[in-house]
């Protein structure tokens, strides 16, 4: 089969190699859409350390067709059309024994910590893999993934009709997240980024929210102006490493401030930085800080919302490129981060 090879880091080869084997409870996916995520550029660049082993074939967020069936699976069929949720995970250690995996202490990904969707096939555990709805493209339900993440963290927030959210971040997770809380309130919003073209995405996708470039503008003024004093019920944190702005504190600081009495901050940044927080305005609030990495079974919650169309999968998907563009498309994101949202690869015509 086809694959995009990373055989050294920032190095990308289109070549042949052997196609993955499948055991008892694993389906094989014929994969038909793959999209780049945050985490692959940090692999690509040799950023996760020895926890990646050359050569490997990166993709945790593909689709495809099922290709083959290993012996107990049941509820598939080969052609069926599936999306992957790409997490593995040890099932003995202490979160794992309360059914909390995300937490789960040796934590692995397909595409990252093993071989993933950047390949014509790719196998998964027949139990991490959804039926695609009908009605939903496989070029929309290749950011199941990342809505996934967004519905996750949503769920982490507790997130609830009428809550006014703070979203401190307008990258690939932070869009995600935003999207899918506006699948649960529909009240004031605020959107936080120094990024203009970003910002234009939510501008033209929700005109409703308000955008600030925060360079331009202290993002909790503007929040407090907007919200007469009040606050934010959830400020969501996915900044990565943040910009220093001169004069101004860590964007997860700011979402502490941003937030109401009893309000909540959840944070998603995996980002090296130390960050510095002054624990009595948190305390001050008796705030609630949490925490979200991945998804806890939400595929399922991103594909019913995709096909209820109560999404904008267009709005993030800024290139679709054929998977043999692998390296072309991880250069476009690393020079040009200002132009690429989500990137797209896929074994279709384009």
């Amino acid at each position: 089969m086809k694959a995009a090879v990373l055989t050294e880091f920032n190095h990308i080869e289109w070549k042949d190699v052997p196609e993955p084997e499948f055991g008892p409870g694993e389906v094989m996916i014929k994969v038909s859409y793959a999209s780049i995520c945050g985490s692959d550029q940090h692999v690509f660049k040799g950023e996760f350390g020895p926890r990646v082993t050359l050569p490997t074939i990166q993709g945790h967020e593909f689709v495809g067709t099922v290709a083959g069936i290993g012996d107990g699976v049941e509820g598939f069929s080969v052609g069926d059309r599936v999306a992957a949720d790409p997490i593995v995970w040890c099932g003995s250690c202490p979160a794992c024994e309360i059914g909390h995996y995300p937490a789960c202490t040796s934590l692995k990904l397909l595409g990252i910590d093993m071989d993933g969707g950047f390949a014509e096939f790719a196998v998964a555990k027949a139990s991490m893999v959804y039926h695609i709805p009908s009605s939903v493209s496989d070029r929309h339900s290749a950011l199941c993934e990342p809505y996934s993440i967004g519905f996750h963290a949503n769920n982490r927030a507790a997130t609830k009709p009428g809550d006014i959210c703070a979203f401190f971040g307008a990258g690939k997770i932070g869009q995600h997240i935003m999207q899918a809380a506006r699948t649960i309130t529909d009240n004031q919003a605020f959107v936080i980024d120094i990024n203009d073209k970003r910002l234009d995405i939510v501008r033209k996708s929700y005109p409703d929210i308000v955008a600030i470039n925060a360079l331009n503008e202290d993002p909790v003024e503007v929040i407090r102006e907007k919200t007469d004093g009040r606050g934010v019920d959830i400020a969501f944190e996915m900044t990565g490493e943040a910009r220093e702005i001169e004069g101004r504190v860590h964007p997860l600081r700011e979402a502490v401030r941003s937030i109401r009495g009893a309000g909540k901050v959840c944070a998603l940044s995996l980002g090296d930085q130390e960050v510095s927080l002054v624990m009595k305005e948190l305390i001050w609030k008796e705030g609630l800080l949490v925490t979200s990495r991945v998804c806890h079974g939400e595929f399922k919650e991103a594909l019913e919302h995709l096909a209820k169309g109560v999404l904008k999968p267009d709005a993030l998907i800024t290139s679709v490129m054929h998977m043999s563009e692998a390296q072309k498309a991880f250069e476009m994101l690393e020079n040009e981060p200002e132009n690429y949202l989500k990137v797209l690869l896929t074994f279709d015509n384009v």
